[in-house]
C-alpha cells in the first residue's frame, strides 16, 4: 500500500529543514522550530503538518521579513532541471515537500513586501510548486501580480513557466479561488497564448488545465479559442493541449466546442440499447448494449457517452457523463458496443435508492434512456 501524503512531513524532514536554516542565519532558532514542528506531528493530517511547520517558521525565522527570506532561499537546494516528482531535501539543500510550507510562510508574511515576496516564491516553485502559495497576492492585486506572471511565462526555467499558468488557473483544486479571474478570465488570456506552444508537456498540461478551469464559467469563450487555435493544421502537441482543454465541454456535449475539434452532428440511429437488469444493487454492475448504426452517406467521426442519471435526496435526478468510446464510422456502417458500469461507492457521491436512468449520447446528442432502480 502506498505512503499516505502526509507522511512526506516527518520528523527527518524536519530535522533536514532545521539544520539548513540554521546553517543560514544564526538568529534560526532550530531547536524551538523542531519543538513547535514536531508537536503531535502524527495525529495530524497532510495540511495541518504543514500549516504547523509553518508555524513553526514564524516563531523561528528572524523577525524582518527580508532577512527571513533570505535565510529560506539561502537554505534551497542548488537549482537544476529535474522533475518536481523527484525532488527530495538532501545535504546540498530543501526541496520538495519542505518547500510547501516554506512558501506558505511567504505568503502569510510577505504581503506588505509584494514584489520581493514574489520573487522568492518564483524561486521556491523551481525546487516545489508555489502555485497554491502565490494565490493570496493574485487576489489581493491582480494587475501587480499579473506583472510578475507575464515575466515567469518568459522564463528560461520551465518550473517558473508552469507556474505563470498554474498559478493563476480561477479554480485551483485546493487552492483559493480566484473570483476575478472566475468573473472575468481576460487577464489570464495573453499568458496562455503565450505558454501554449510551450516545449514541455507539462507547462502545456498546466495551460490545458487552466482552460478547462475557464470552461466552467465561460464555454463559448473557451470553444472560440479552440477553434483558434486548431486552425492552420496545428501540431499534435497542440492539438492534444486542445482536446485536454475540452474534455468537460465534450463530455458535457458543448455544441460550439464539438464544433471546433471538428465533429459536426451526429448523423446515426440507435438500432438496440438494452441493460442487463431492471434493478442493481449498490455494488453490482450493470452491463450496458448499444448498436449504433450510420445513416451518414460518408465517414463521420463520432464521440459516444453515456450518462447516468443519478436519484437525488430530493427525488430528482443529477447527470453525470462518462466517456464510452471515440469512433470513425463508414457511411451507413454499424457499430456493437458493451460496457460494464459498476454502481459502487465512492467517496465524492452519497447513493440513493430509486430510479435511475442511463442515457446514450452521440456528439452530445442523445439517442435514448433506459430507466433502472438502484436498491441499497
Amino acid at each position: 500500500m502506498p505512503e499516505p501524503f502526509k507522511n512526506f512531513f516527518n520528523a527527518e524532514l524536519i530535522a533536514a529543514m532545521a539544520g539548513h536554516l540554521a546553517q543560514q542565519s544564526e538568529n534560526f532558532d532550530a531547536k524551538s522550530f523542531k519543538k513547535h514542528a514536531l508537536d503531535g506531528l502524527d495525529d495530524l493530517e497532510l495540511k495541518q503538518r504543514s500549516s504547523q511547520i509553518t508555524d513553526a517558521l514564524c516563531g523561528a525565522l528572524p523577525e524582518d521579513f527580508k532577512s527571513a527570506c533570505a535565510t529560506l532561499t539561502g537554505a534551497l537546494h542548488p537549482e537544476d532541471d529535474v522533475d518536481l516528482s523527484e525532488l527530495t531535501t538532501d545535504t546540498h539543500g530543501l526541496r520538495g515537500w519542505a518547500v510547501l510550507p516554506m512558501a506558505d510562510f511567504v505568503s502569510r508574511k510577505g504581503m506588505d513586501d509584494f514584489d520581493h515576496s514574489l520573487d522568492v516564491l518564483k524561486e521556491m516553485t523551481k525546487r516545489m510548486s508555489a502555485e497554491f502559495a502565490v494565490r493570496p497576492f493574485i487576489a489581493a492585486d491582480p494587475e501587480r501580480a499579473m506583472r510578475h506572471v507575464k515575466l515567469w511565462a518568459s522564463d528560461k526555467n520551465y518550473h517558473v513557466r508552469r507556474l505563470a499558468s498554474e498559478g493563476i488557473r480561477p479554480r485551483l483544486p485546493w487552492g483559493m479561488r480566484l473570483n476575478n479571474f472566475v468573473d472575468d478570465p481576460g487577464p489570464i488570456l495573453p499568458v496562455l497564448e503565450m505558454l501554449k506552444d510551450d516545449p514541455q508537456e507539462y507547462v502545456r498540461r498546466s495551460v490545458a488545465n487552466n482552460l478547462n478551469d475557464i470552461a466552467k464559467d465561460h464555454p463559448d469563450l473557451v470553444a472560440e479559442i479552440a477553434g483558434k487555435w486548431l486552425a492552420g493544421g496545428p501540431d499534435k502537441n497542440r492539438q492534444r493541449l486542445v482536446r485536454h482543454a475540452c474534455r468537460s465541454l465534450v463530455k458535457a456535449g458543448h455544441r460550439p466546442t464539438l464544433q471546433a475539434l471538428g465533429y459536426g452532428a451526429a448523423e446515426v440511429t440507435l438500432e438496440r440499447f438494452s441493460l442487463d437488469r431492471d434493478a442493481v444493487r449498490l455494488g453490482e454492475t450493470v452491463l450496458i448494449s448499444a448498436d449504433i448504426r450510420s445513416t451518414s452517406t460518408s465517414d463521420q467521426d463520432v464521440i459516444v457517452d453515456y450518462v447516468v442519471h443519478h436519484q437525488k435526496a430530493n427525488g430528482k435526478t443529477s447527470p453525470k457523463v462518462f466517456k464510452w468510446k471515440t469512433l470513425r464510422l463508414a457511411a451507413g456502417e454499424q457499430t456493437i458496443m458493451e460496457k460494464k458500469h459498476p454502481m459502487r461507492p465512492v467517496t465524492t457521491r452519497t447513493y440513493h435508492p430509486g430510479q435511475h436512468a442511463i442515457e446514450i449520447q452521440a456528439n452530445g446528442q442523445s439517442l435514448g434512456k433506459r430507466d433502472f432502480r438502484l436498491d441499497l
